[in-house]
């Protein structure tokens, strides 16, 4: 069993599979040099893995009752390692689950390839996500561009066995012994990597770390609908790191959710639909693997984005929560200094850099892919290109955030600001929204100085909001020119 984005032995699909047809089964993970060697040394994500494969392998020798077990761990190139140990094994089949990133698909085409020419099988199965692919189709067979008809066609869909249970906790008999030449689980540091603030963050990695948000989560569903939006208040699920490498399975979710939304909660409702668009942006990159690269909307690519060492330094101050916009600010803060941001202010972010500063999404999404714990390229473009109107169903382009309305609307009291913009936790509430503006009207409040110690805008909204529907107007001409 090769483990992959499922970290978890508990309804598991390929590994129900492997337990189900074969008389003794191996599980494999493989820190792949090939995803590792660009990343940096201090590496939230590779932490995470790291104690969750740690505790996948407790998990095992806790499950068999039998320390002789327990999981092959490699730091190697993955389609090497796979050949070598199931030759040395002396398996029929290595099972996986799907991972349908354009750069996992070409590495198990490989894998596969390598495992035939010694008679080996690779049998994938669906698991992080209820349909896949081609699963939900409209009715002339094409693919859903456009959300609600793919959310109805989803429901119309699903039934209770879409989600059934793996039984991969069955047959704890039929795990092998962990052969005598295989080596002890690398340290972190034996991996190259050094310890993050990952800790320091309250949050627990593996099943264990999952299973007691899911059940903190539960309790709170019914209230997601109103609370989704205040990053103030804990209001969001925090699974979505869980969900990203399978720590927690989807169907174990949806099981909750899809009754309790049928039964009227909208909580539940609002929850399980964010799931579906999980599964909408996954079958986008199935079937338009071109957006990795290029707009979804072709003709976005036309759109001339700001250039040069002026947008550079935007660019940096974006990054560094450096904008004078003090929500945004927080956001980036926020993102930096733990991995996590409230998806409201994703959204408020990402339109900031693309409609405020008018930089190309790519360098956001590019930007967002290196800093989010829970990062998934199909969840990242799909949300970058929604806020940058380049996507499937995406806001219009002439929709802009206010950071400064968003601010007041969904952090009224300033509590989020105040935690990452503490040069401004002096200042009374309403001065935290558009502190420039404040300060020109009542002077300046104690504390910190604008300018000095917390930076002026960096840009005019209202300016920039007419510079973006000029910049966007090509978008327009074009749809003009073609009608």
């Amino acid at each position: 069993m090769w483990f992959r984005r499922d970290l978890r032995l508990q309804d598991n699909r390929a590994l129900a599979h492997a337990l189900a047809q074969c008389q003794e089964v191996h599980g494999i993970f493989v820190f792949d040099v090939d995803i590792l060697s660009p990343l940096p040394r201090q590496d939230r994500r590779v932490e995470f893995i790291w104690e969750s494969v740690l505790a996948l392998d407790a998990e095992i020798k806790a499950h068999t009752h039998a320390p002789t077990t327990g999981l092959i761990v490699e730091q190697a190139n993955a389609v090497q390692a796979l050949v070598q140990w199931a030759k040395a094994l002396g398996v029929d089949v290595v099972y996986a689950n799907h991972d349908d990133e354009p750069s996992s698909l070409l590495r198990d085409a490989r894998v596969r390839g390598a495992l035939a020419e010694h008679g080996i099988q690779l049998s994938t199965y669906k698991d992080h996500v209820i349909f896949e692919r081609s699963e939900v189709l409209s009715l002339s067979g094409t693919p859903f561009m456009v959300f609600t008809p793919y959310k109805n066609a989803w429901l119309k869909k699903f039934m209770g066995s879409d989600a059934a249970v793996q039984p991969s906790i069955a047959h704890p008999q039929r795990w092998g012994a962990m052969p005598q030449h295989a080596k002890k689980l690398p340290s972190l540091q034996a991996l190259g990597f050094e310890k993050t603030n990952w800790s320091t963050l309250g949050l627990q990695a593996g099943s264990a770390g999952a299973r007691l948000l899911w059940q903190d989560f539960k309790k709170r569903m019914p209230h997601y609908k109103t609370a989704r939006d205040y990053p103030a208040i804990k209001g969001a699920s925090y699974l979505s790191v869980h969900l990203r490498f399978g720590t927690l399975s989807i169907r174990e979710l949806v099981r909750h959710a899809q009754p309790q939304s049928q039964l009227g909660c909208e909580g539940s409702a609002v929850w399980l639909s964010e799931l579906i668009w999980r599964d909408f942006y996954h079958q986008i990159l199935h079937h338009h693997p071109r957006v990795v690269k290029s707009a979804f909307k072709p003709d976005y690519d036309l759109i001339e984005w700001e250039k040069g060492a002026a947008a550079k330094k935007l660019f940096t101050a974006w990054c560094d929560g450096q904008t004078g916009y003090p929500l945004v600010d927080a956001a980036m803060r926020q993102l930096n200094q733990t991995g996590y941001m409230h998806n409201r202010l994703r959204m408020v972010a990402a339109s900031f850099l693309v409609k405020d500063l008018g930089i190309d999404w790519r360098r956001g999404e590019a930007y967002f892919a290196q800093q989010l714990n829970d990062f998934d390229l199909a969840a990242n473009n799909g949300g970058w290109q929604w806020a940058s109107s380049s996507g499937c169903d995406a806001q219009p382009y002439f929709r802009i955030f206010n950071p400064v309305t968003q601010s007041e609307k969904f952090d009224p009291q300033g509590k989020f600001i105040r935690r990452y913009v503490p040069e401004l936790a002096d200042w009374p509430d309403e001065a935290l929204h558009a502190p420039w503006v404040y300060a020109a009207k009542k002077g300046q409040p104690l504390g910190a100085v604008l300018g000095k110690d917390y930076p002026l805008p960096i840009v005019d909204h209202a300016v920039a909001r007419n510079k973006t529907l000029w910049r966007y107007g090509v978008v327009k001409s074009q749809k003009v020119e073609k009608t």
